[in-house]
């Protein structure tokens, strides 16, 4: 067995591996797997990071008290720009990683978090303009690029019967950056106080250096990763990818949107000062991304249709758990639906992704294809069409802060905007139904299915 191997062509740049063909058993045990596992850890590192700036707003505005002069809309408008610079950028950003090497675009990419972070420690103080904040926020909006990028390299990396489990810890750990920016700020404001917003900053500004540096020292490029203009016309053309990205904006465009919107929702509508706020908003982000690796292992084993399609379902009572406790105004019972909302979106993160590879391995058989031919197939389709489902999903992020925006300025309350994503659910579960489900049997699906089945499984 032929190990792979690395060059450091000039042309090039960088560690790269010549070879790697993960779907052969014997290679991934005897090299494959350390290298991929070696991968992953630095990955998530910078992944990571890269959320934590991203969601830097939803604790920057904690800080923005009476003397900054913005209110709550304003507010919201702020966290929205950073969620919609952060969804465009997914699509470039996923080209990124054939185009100049996993490990090169992750340590540029984790170098240019820099930018936002800096411009934000320079402008954080009161009688800045509110259109300079809106202009810095939309910057770090970059940090939300890292997770397509790093999902697309990873992809690579991982044999299909791994990347439920692969992907699923890839995204959990770079989640975990929500809720950690959201601790850092918590320790800020407990400490010394809500005048101190540029601590939090100053936190992360050498922690982006040793991502970047860690990369450079322990990544890989993939050389056999390229991109692919046929894959990615096929796969905007192709209909699973347009009815995951709707899937996806449930999933995570519901994590992220609800992890920049938590604190704000509870200072606005709960009358919550910004340490009380800090001192409950980390928690629902911190539990959807430890439980997103759980539900990419629990599609690796019963399927990803099956897990998505009653994690829809659960969504939609949680959120009605919600509303109750919006228009009755229980603090307890609305922190105890929003929690179960937070676990809920972090299990439909897991499955969603899994799902991904696995249709587009199952159009493969679908077409008469088998295996490393169907396998190639499925790599080059989910390679192509991921970016563009993260960019469309993590648009659902903004919709739901713009939702609020709309709801506490026309009704001072969140309840309507809350209704809005119950109804977004339940046609979310008839789409998975519909789609993945509808008359497949409940116990597992023979290997060699006919494409109803095969979806079933995904």
């Amino acid at each position: 067995m032929t190990a792979p191997t690395t060059t450091t062509a000039a042309r090039k740049g960088g560690r790269w591996i010549e070879r790697w063909d993960p779907e052969d058993t014997d290679f991934w045990r005897t090299t494959g797997e350390r290298t991929a596992r070696r991968n992953l850890l630095y990955s998530v590192l910078s992944e990571h990071i890269g959320f934590s700036i991203w969601t830097l707003w939803s604790v920057m505005v904690l800080f923005m008290g009476p003397e900054y002069g913005i209110d709550p809309a304003g507010k919201f408008f702020l966290i929205a720009m950073a969620t919609l610079v952060g969804s465009l950028v997914r699509v470039p950003y996923t080209f990124a990683v054939a185009r100049f090497g996993g490990r090169n675009w992750t340590i540029l990419s984790a170098l240019l978090l820099l930018l936002p972070t800096g411009a934000a420690y320079a402008v954080m103080e009161p009688g800045t303009s509110y259109t300079t904040f809106l202009v810095v926020s939309a910057l770090t909006g970059i940090g939300g690029g890292n997770f397509a990028s790093s999902m697309t390299n990873i992809n690579s990396f991982f044999p299909l019967r791994k990347k439920g489990w692969a992907l699923g810890l890839n995204a959990g750990g770079g989640n975990i950056g929500v809720p950690v920016v959201q601790l850092v700020g918590l320790l800020v404001i407990g400490t010394a106080g809500a005048a101190h917003p540029r601590l939090v900053l100053g936190f992360y500004l050498p922690l982006i250096v040793v991502a970047a540096v860690c990369a450079a020292l322990f990544m890989d490029n993939l050389a056999p990763v390229r991109n692919d203009t046929g894959a990615a016309r096929e796969a905007v053309r192709d209909r699973h990818t347009w009815i995951m990205a709707v899937l996806y904006i449930g999933t995570f465009g519901s994590f992220i949107g609800y992890s920049f919107a938590f604190g704000l929702v509870l200072q606005t509508q709960f009358g919550r000062t910004p340490l009380q706020a800090a001192s409950v908003t980390f928690v629902g982000p911190l539990l959807g991304s430890l439980v997103r690796p759980v539900g990419g292992m629990l599609a690796d084993r019963y399927g990803g249709a099956r897990i998505t399609l009653w994690t829809f379902a659960a969504m939609a009572v949680a959120t009605g758990v919600v509303v109750l406790a919006s228009v009755t105004g229980s603090l307890t019972v609305f922190l105890v639906g929003f929690v179960a909302l937070f676990l809920l979106t972090g299990l439909g993160n897991g499955s969603t992704y899994k799902m991904i590879p696995g249709i587009f391995h199952a159009r493969a058989l679908e077409r008469g294809m088998t295996g490393e031919r169907a396998a190639a197939y499925g790599r080059r389709l989910s390679g192509a069409s991921m970016g563009l489902i993260g960019a469309v999903g993590a648009l659902g992020g903004l919709a739901i802060n713009l939702a609020f925006r709309q709801s506490f300025q026309t009704a001072s309350t969140g309840t309507p905007a809350f209704v809005a994503f119950l109804l977004f659910y339940a046609v979310c579960f008839c789409l998975t139904w519909a789609v993945y489900l509808r008359g497949a049997p409940a116990g597992p699906a023979p290997a060699a299915a006919e494409p109803a089945l095969g979806y079933a499984r995904v």
